[in-house]
C-alpha cells in the first residue's frame, strides 16, 4: 500500500528530502543495479497536502501501482529548497512540478511522461468570484473579467521575487513597466472609491505573483485590497460561502476539479487568464528516467 506523509514542517521535509536525494553522485545513482526508486529512497517531494497536484499524485501512485512509494508533503518553498540542494550536487530527486514556475527557468528540469494521463493535458488558470460579486462591485468585476497575461509576464514577477524582492515591490515594478497590459485590464473601469476587495490564493509562486500584481492594479484604481493566503480547500470554500470575493488561482479542468465539482453553482467562473499551464512529476534532466512508468522497480 502506498504511503503518504502529511502536515510536515519545512525543516522536517528538508531533512527527509535530503535523505531522498541520497549521498551518491548522479553517476552512481544511475548504476545498473540501482532502480530509480532506490536512488531516491522511493520518495516524491511534494508541497502542501491540500493542493490539487498532491491529490493527482496520490492517484498516480495508485494508477501506476507504485505501492512502495511515499509522497512527502510540506510546502512549495521547502520543495524548491530540497530541489536546489539535490541539483547543486547532481543528486537524484523527484518533485511535484507545475508551470509556470521560476524553477523551470533556473534549473534544467523535465516532466516525466504520463501515459495514463493522470495529470491530464494542458490546463488553464481561471478567475472565479463569489456569487453576487458583479452586482456588488461592478468596476472590480470588470478588471477581473478583462485580466489575462502570459507565462512570460508572470515569470518576470516570479523571478524578481526569487531574486530577493518582496512580492509587493516586484508587483509594483511589473505594473509600472507594463502600462499597455494594465490598460487592457482596466479599460472602461471607474474609480474604486475605497471599496474593499478580498482576494484569496494558494501559496504557489505563480499565484503569489498574480495576486500581488492584481492587488497593485486595484489599489491604483482606488480599491482597498486584502490578500489572504490559504490552502486550496479553504480558498474554494471562502469563494463558495461568500467570505472572500475572488481568486485568480483556480487551476482547471483537473487540478481543482474536486473543488469545482463540490461547489458547482456556488461561484462564477470568469474564464481563463492563462492557458497552456501544466502539472506533473518533474526531475532534473541529468536523471535518465523519462516516464512515470520508469519508477517501477524491476
Amino acid at each position: 500500500m502506498w504511503k503518504k506523509i502529511l502536515g510536515m514542517g519545512a525543516s522536517a521535509l528538508l531533512a527527509i528530502s535530503l535523505t531522498a536525494c541520497g549521498s551518491t553522485s548522479s553517476s552512481s545513482s544511475n548504476a545498473k543495479n540501482e532502480s530509480a526508486g532506490e536512488s531516491v529512497d522511493h520518495k516524491i517531494i511534494g508541497i502542501d497536502p491540500g493542493a490539487g497536484i498532491m491529490e493527482a499524485t496520490d492517484k498516480a501512485l495508485k494508477d501506476y501501482k507504485l505501492d512502495n512509494w511515499t509522497l512527502v508533503s510540506g510546502s512549495g518553498a521547502a520543495m524548491t529548497a530540497a530541489l536546489k540542494k539535490a541539483y547543486d550536487k547532481k543528486e537524484p530527486i523527484i518533485i511535484t512540478g507545475w508551470t509556470p514556475h521560476w524553477m523551470f527557468s533556473k534549473y534544467k528540469l523535465k516532466y516525466l511522461d504520463d501515459p495514463k494521463k493522470v495529470y491530464g493535458d494542458a490546463e488553464e488558470i481561471h478567475t472565479i468570484t463569489r456569487k453576487g460579486f458583479k452586482a456588488d462591485h461592478p468596476e472590480a468585476y470588470k478588471v477581473f473579467n478583462q485580466f489575462n497575461w502570459t507565462e512570460d509576464d508572470m515569470g518576470k514577477v516570479m523571478v524578481s521575487i526569487q531574486d530577493g524582492k518582496k512580492p509587493e515591490e516586484a508587483a509594483k515594478e511589473w505594473v509600472k513597466n507594463n502600462p499597455d497590459k494594465v490598460k487592457e485590464w482596466t479599460k472602461g473601469v471607474k474609480s474604486g472609491n475605497g471599496d474593499a476587495i478580498k482576494l484569496v490564493y494558494v501559496a504557489w509562486d505563480s499565484e503569489i505573483a498574480s495576486h500581488h500584481v492584481m492587488a497593485q492594479v486595484l489599489k491604483n484604481l482606488g480599491f482597498k485590497v486584502k490578500l489572504t493566503q490559504v490552502e486550496a480547500g479553504p480558498m474554494w470554500t471562502s469563494i463558495a460561502d461568500g467570505s472572500a470575493d475572488a481568486t485568480l488561482a483556480a487551476w482547471l479542468p483537473l487540478t481543482h476539479a474536486t473543488y469545482a465539482k463540490k461547489y458547482e453553482g456556488k461561484f462564477e467562473d470568469l474564464g481563463p487568464s492563462m492557458e497552456g499551464v501544466r502539472t506533473g512529476l518533474a526531475v532534473p534532466t541529468y536523471m535518465k528516467i523519462n516516464s512515470i512508468e520508469d519508477l517501477k522497480d524491476n
